[in-house]
């Protein structure tokens, strides 16, 4: 069974920064492709970051080029979001999937980001 368990998310100041983290178990988890998704209160579900298997190669939105980092540890089975400089309109529960392309959420509790002064 796939279980993905989200945490590191809490309540930060704008311009803050947070590391959130992914437990992965039940699969061979450095031979998928792993992104984290994100839903603000009233949208759906938006792709943040995407990183392939062995780390080669990274996706981000446009919107978080430059301030957050995904990169993961096969070893450890656990992926990883570096957040800088957040902002209040990235309050938003954030799950972690399976995959490079699309939206879903993965199945976890997802861990909830407050970006608020």
């Amino acid at each position: 069974e796939v279980q993905l368990v989200e945490s590191g998310g809490g309540l930060v100041q704008p311009g803050g920064s947070l590391r959130l983290s992914c437990a992965a178990s039940g699969f061979t988890f450095s031979t998928y492709a792993m992104k984290w998704v994100r839903q603000a209160p009233g949208k759906g579900l938006e792709r943040v970051a995407a990183i392939t298997s062995v780390g080669g190669s990274t996706y981000y939105a446009a919107s978080v080029k430059g301030r957050f980092t995904i990169s993961r540890d096969n070893a450890a089975h656990t992926l990883y979001l570096e957040m800088a400089s957040l902002k209040i309109e990235e309050t938003a529960m954030y799950y972690c999937a399976q995959g490079f392309f699309g939206t879903e959420a993965g199945g976890g509790q997802g861990t909830q980001v407050t970006v608020s002064s």
